[in-house]
């Protein structure tokens, strides 16, 4: 991956939905993941919060919360955040001491 995709500026918006049960998250977080300018989503109809990383160049804020209008998502936090950063959030650290040994 090049330093400019590693730097590109992405955003994370973390939710709290007002109206979503399991089986209405699970197809919401489908249809986002086709999305290519969407790099996470997490719905959890359970505990009916989740979150979005979303390419804001190639996608607008409105147009996500847009997306998930029918679940009425409020934004509890936001979040502006690089490739890079999101790469090593997704890393366990099992994975982080494993290549450290290699």
């Amino acid at each position: 991956m090049s330093e400019g995709m590693l730097n590109r500026k992405l955003v994370r918006l973390n939710l709290r939905f007002g109206d979503i049960d399991w089986e209405r998250a699970t197809v919401k977080q489908y249809e986002l993941e086709k999305e290519e300018a969407i790099w996470r989503v997490f719905l959890n109809g359970y505990a009916k919060n989740g979150f979005v990383v979303f390419d804001p160049s190639s996608i607008p804020e409105e147009k996500v919360l847009e997306a998930l209008g029918e679940l009425k998502p409020e934004v509890r936090s936001r979040e502006e955040l690089t490739v890079e950063e999101l790469i090593e959030r997704s890393m366990s650290w099992n994975n982080i001491m494993k290549n450290a040994r290699a």
